[in-house]
């Protein structure tokens, strides 16, 4: 059976300007960084990218490198894109990123000019794309100059394969100097993905001034701390948790103290006197922070997107709120 839109799409979520452009990203963008390789049932991944766009979510978020094995999510989303969306190309955002390791040997990592060319080629091939909306670099590279991977994003702008470029994990400083670069080379560099959440707070320290001053959108990635600000830990580490998989790099249970926990617990205090769970309070509280023009959120099942998307029902705090949180969080 084809799939036809929800007609009321669009009035489910609202849409922030992206920095000093056109483009509007809505509140939730939605990740495939997990739960799109190759293991996955597809039938589920497209139940959720369906799901999602029914709830006017419209930014679609990939890298080169997203499956397991690499490469598998933009595979995937190509198949979904063809089969179910693909009469609503131009309703969407579509996003890649290259900086990691996508291949053997030397041009198949960091920020050459060579390897993000011919990554995004690939990708494009995968998809089943003309060009992405959005291409970013996904994280600085120490070795290559900056003003070369600066200069592939304008390149690829140039050869229509990308409307708009981003950063990815970029510091301050190290933003500040790619802005000046593209903005000399007039290359329209609209946005920056960092991770951002209530347990990780590091954009405070200078990078939020930067995208401000220069007219740079921020979106948020992580901002459920991998979980941690949901339900799933307030009564300790689940058996069948990331937190407690050996193998998951990013969330071990090592990395959950008790002191982690009380704090938890306590945020959670906090969202249910506003009438959210834990998730949903961290995912409007993101959107606060000043140039934050999205939140982006992963998914295993359609009901966590949906339980998201309510997160936008309430998303103002009061200023006893937010000062109750900073307490909390320091």
């Amino acid at each position: 059976m084809s799939y036809n839109a929800d007609p009321e799409r669009y009035q489910q979520i609202p849409y922030n300007r992206c920095g000093n452009s056109g483009v509007k990203l809505p509140a939730i963008s939605f990740g495939l960084w997990n739960n799109f390789g190759d293991e996955d049932p597809l039938s589920n991944q497209r139940q959720m990218l369906m799901k999602a766009f029914d709830l006017g979510i419209t930014h679609f978020d990939l890298a080169n490198n997203y499956g397991p094995p690499p490469g598998a999510a933009e595979a995937n989303f190509g198949r979904i894109l063809k089969q179910d969306l693909a009469a609503y190309r131009d309703e969407m955002i579509i996003s890649t990123k290259a900086g990691y390791k996508m291949w053997d040997g030397p041009y198949g990592d960091w920020g050459s000019k060579k390897y993000l060319v011919s990554s995004l080629d690939q990708s494009l091939q995968r998809m089943g794309l003309d060009y992405v909306d959005i291409f970013y670099h996904h994280r600085p590279d120490p070795e290559t100059p900056l003003e070369e991977t600066m200069a592939a994003l304008d390149l690829i702008v140039r050869q229509g394969k990308a409307l708009y470029v981003g950063i990815s994990n970029y510091s301050a400083e190290q933003t500040k100097k790619a802005a000046a670069i593209l903005k000399e080379q007039g290359t329209p560099f609209i946005i920056h993905q960092v991770a951002y959440s209530m347990l990780d707070r590091t954009i405070e320290t200078g990078l939020t001034d930067v995208l401000e001053k220069n007219e740079i959108g921020c979106i948020a990635y992580v901002p459920l701390a991998q979980g941690l600000l949901t339900n799933k830990y307030l009564n300790g580490i689940p058996k069948d948790s990331r937190a407690a998989k050996e193998f998951i790099p990013f969330l071990n249970e090592h990395d959950i103290s008790s002191d982690k926990l009380q704090t938890i617990k306590a945020l959670n205090e906090i969202a249910a006197g506003r009438g959210q769970s834990l998730a949903q309070m961290a995912l409007v509280w993101v959107l606060q922070q000043k140039s934050v023009v999205s939140a982006l959120i992963g998914a295993s099942r359609v009901s966590q997107i949906e339980e998201n998307i309510k997160a936008l029902d309430n998303p103002s705090f009061t200023e006893d709120e937010l000062a109750a949180i900073d307490t909390i969080l320091k």
